[in-house]
C-alpha cells in the first residue's frame, strides 16, 4: 500500500513540474531578453514594431544573431537602421531572419531553402555544422512557448 501511494504521488509531483515547466516557458521576445545577449535585438525588434507579432501565439523559428553578431556589422550600420526613416529596411532585415512555424534542427537538410516572414527564401547547409546563408547556428532549438530560436554568430542581410 505504501509503495503505491508513494509512486502515485512520485508521479502527480512528476507531471505537475511538467506542467508548470510548460507554463511558464517564455515567448521569443522574453527568452531573449532573459539570455541577455541580445539586446541589440531585442532593441532592433522594438524599434521596428514587431514586440508584439514576436510575442503572439506563432509558431515562428527565429535565426537570432547575438549582440557580438550586430557589432561585427560596420560601423554606424546598427545605429543608422534604428532612426525611424529606416525603419522598413529595419523591418526587412528582422523579418528574414523569421521562418513561419517551428522548425528544430531535426527537421533540417542540406541545402534546404525556408521561405522567410520578409518573402525570401534562406538557405540551410548542414554538413560541417549548421549555416543560414553562411551564419553558424551555434545554439539550436531553444524552445520558446510560440516556437523556437536557434542562435547565429552573424546577421544575414535580404539581397
Amino acid at each position: 500500500m505504501f509503495r503505491r501511494t508513494y509512486l502515485a504521488l512520485t508521479a502527480a509531483t512528476v507531471l505537475a513540474g511538467t506542467s508548470a515547466f510548460a507554463m511558464d516557458k517564455k515567448d521569443i521576445v522574453d527568452t531573449a531578453v532573459a539570455a541577455g545577449s541580445f539586446e541589440t535585438l531585442v532593441a532592433a525588434v522594438g524599434a521596428a514594431g514587431l514586440v508584439d507579432t514576436l510575442k503572439s501565439e506563432g509558431p515562428f523559428t527565429v535565426f537570432a544573431p547575438t549582440d557580438e553578431a550586430f557589432a561585427a556589422l560596420p560601423e554606424g550600420t546598427v545605429e543608422s537602421l534604428l532612426l525611424p526613416e529606416n525603419k522598413d529596411q529595419l523591418v526587412s532585415i528582422l523579418t528574414y531572419h523569421v521562418v513561419p512555424g517551428k522548425v528544430m534542427s531535426t527537421d533540417l537538410t542540406n541545402g534546404m531553402e525556408a521561405a522567410t516572414v520578409q518573402g525570401a527564401n534562406v538557405t540551410i547547409m548542414t554538413e560541417g555544422g549548421v549555416t543560414v546563408n553562411g551564419a553558424n547556428v551555434t545554439t539550436a532549438d531553444v524552445e520558446t512557448s510560440n516556437g523556437v530560436i536557434h542562435i547565429i554568430d552573424a546577421v544575414i542581410l535580404p539581397e
